[in-house]
């Protein structure tokens, strides 16, 4: 194709114009004028007919289909390191064959404008695919596709899988939704691209059940930037929806992302580690969740004593919050300011029932407490004689004649509160918060030390959070509504960590209580020049979080599992607390059924 390229003070002098033409194109097709879209100005000036009809073909998916969708759905298939120069394309051609039926049925001067397109396209697409060995198969599938919609049936030497690929992305032209136009493209590359992707990498079922914050790992190498992990991923999807839009995919960079198959661990050589890479995620963490409680040499120590196992090359980072001690006021510092505010108002219209709940949970324990310090006095056969009993001796088989003061139980006690801090409980962030809230003030009014502490995991750090120290005063429990949530969980970590520290605690009598969704998952992409941490998700996940568990209870340490997630995820978390977990649906019934096992447990020691 001839590069007519305009001179540069020429084409700035029209670009508004040709920007404002192609997005009354879009806005006219799409019907959404609110709807965001940035024309190619730059290519209009060498592949003019091409910049209309992408404008024409994003108007039509977007108003026929869900962008949003099938974004998340590439990126996910991304994540799991399949090839962006060939995924996108593929998409872009099943998108078109999705949307022409809509294109020529109701613009009927469009067709002369995709026509004139393909044309440009055709052209260029044969500087690509030649007679040379080894040419992408991608090419072939778009060269044969372009000659179909020209209606050239010269395709003699096209080879079969070209072929297979061709017959499918044409079915589309029947496609009900973006869930066909997504299983479409997903068959092809799978048994035609990449035939070993879906062993490497699970199915369509797994590639979408990837949550949808894991992500934000992806979009941070493409957008580094000092702004909320939703936005970075919005501004990826934006980035990727112009990608898989085009059809004009020229000689570019191969890129892709990197996931670890099959959990297998990187190479730890140390010729793989880049200093530059490790110190820049560092800082970044420190920008999202502040500055560290501990020295970088301490953090390193506890990392090496319980990053191991499943969980080796993670790294542990204990901090008190980006509110409590950042490193700069940046969006992430305002955005936890605003979910803070969000907490604290659900608290304020709640404030009626969250108030009974800490009155009656505080006064459930004092009365617990006040029990186990009563001195009880039983009849025995040895003790302090009884002279009113003497006259028993030879008369009556009692030998009881005696009393004997049965001294109360050590009534120490100290709690641990852990809340899952991961992405999955943003929907009911001020509930999880009003629920750590509730614990704690109870907790402080019965007089029982107690620290509470977040626990999330983002880019291969587990960062714990500590809302409260156990001898902190009790106006510091206001700090649990800085409760936020976002990124991954890797519950197993966090348990071993805090149930160390607890075990050094000196009251004879300890208690974990784990605020969670029953879901530990932990999905981290490799990151150049890092050592990745295995994948922690499914069974593996579960199993490792059930033997903490386990573990902690066998080291004499109560656990106590209360249930914050949907319903449908109440098996998993029955397989991790055994029979001492909670399900509360409703917040009114929080304080009796969190009562009620610490009550248990408190008469039981």
């Amino acid at each position: 194709m001839e590069d007519v390229r305009w001179p540069a003070k020429q084409l700035e002098e029209h670009r508004l114009e040709i920007s404002n033409r192609i997005r009354n194109l879009f806005w006219t097709v799409s019907g959404d004028y609110d709807m965001e879209f940035e024309p190619d100005t730059e290519k209009y000036v060498y592949s003019k007919q091409t910049v209309l009809y992408e404008a024409v073909k994003q108007g039509a998916f977007a108003r026929y289909f869900d962008q949003k969708k099938l974004g998340m759905y590439l990126m996910k298939k991304l994540h799991f390191s399949a090839g962006e120069d060939i995924l996108l394309p593929l998409a872009g051609l099943c998108m078109d064959a999705a949307v022409e039926r809509f294109i020529i049925r109701e613009r009927l001067g469009t067709k002369e404008i995709r026509e004139q397109a393909f044309r440009e396209l055709e052209k260029a697409e044969k500087e690509q695919v030649s007679d040379k060995a080894g040419t992408d198969l991608i090419h072939r599938i778009r060269l044969l596709y372009i000659r179909h919609v020209l209606e050239n049936t010269d395709d003699e030497g096209m080879d079969p899988q070209a072929e297979i690929a061709l017959y499918k992305i044409l079915s589309l032209k029947d496609a009900e939704n973006t869930e066909d136009v997504i299983n479409v493209i997903d068959e092809i590359y799978n048994h035609v691209l990449d035939p070993s992707f879906e062993k490497r990498n699970g199915n369509l079922e797994k590639i979408l059940n990837l949550p949808d914050m894991a992500l934000a790992n992806d979009a941070w190498q493409e957008c580094m930037t000092d702004e909320q992990m939703e936005d970075i991923i919005q501004k990826y999807l934006s980035n990727l929806k112009k990608k898989m839009m085009s059809l004009d995919i020229r000689n570019k960079k191969k890129k892709r992302f990197y996931f670890s198959p099959e959990n297998e661990e990187v190479p730890e050589s140390s010729e793989n580690i880049n200093p530059q890479a490790v110190r820049r995620i560092r800082e970044y963490v420190e920008l999202n969740y502040g500055k560290s409680y501990l020295s970088e040499s301490e953090q390193a120590r506890i990392s090496r004593k319980f990053c191991t196992g499943i969980h080796k090359n993670c790294i542990l980072y204990l901090t008190d919050g980006i509110l409590q001690n950042p490193v700069i006021k940046n969006n992430q510092y305002r955005f936890s300011q605003l979910q803070f505010e969000k907490n604290k108002a659900y608290y304020g219209n709640n404030h009626w029932i969250i108030k009974r709940n800490i009155s009656v949970l505080a006064e459930s324990l004092k009365r617990a407490f006040i029990i186990r310090k009563d001195d009880s006095v039983s009849r025995s056969d040895a003790g302090q004689l009884v002279p009113e009993r003497l006259w028993k001796i030879g008369r009556t088989d009692d030998d009881k004649l005696f009393n004997r003061k049965k001294r109360a139980e050590d009534s120490e006690f100290v709690i641990d509160v852990l809340i899952d801090s991961s992405g999955s409980q943003a929907g009911r962030q001020a509930q999880v918060a009003a629920q750590g809230y509730i614990i704690s003030e109870a907790l402080s009014q019965a007089g029982i030390p107690h620290r509470v502490t977040g626990y999330c995991a983002f880019w291969g750090y587990t960062v714990l959070q500590r809302f409260r120290d156990y001898e902190d005063p009790r106006e510091t429990n206001e700090r649990i509504f800085q409760f936020r949530a976002y990124a991954n969980n890797r519950d197993g970590l966090a348990l071993k960590t805090v149930c160390s520290s607890l075990m050094e605690r000196p009251e004879k009598n300890k208690i974990l209580i784990v605020l969670s969704d029953g879901k530990p998952c932990d999905m981290s992409i490799q990151r150049p020049g890092t050592r990745q941490p295995k994948i922690y998700d499914g069974e593996g996940a579960v199993k490792d979080t059930a033997y903490e568990v386990r573990r902690a209870r066998n080291q004499g340490i109560f656990v106590i599992g209360i249930f914050v997630g949907n319903e449908e995820e109440l098996s998993v978390e029955k397989r991790i607390y055994g029979k001492d977990f909670a399900y509360i649906r409703n917040i009114s019934d929080f304080s009796r059924m969190v009562g009620t096992f610490l009550r248990r447990q408190i008469d039981m020691e």
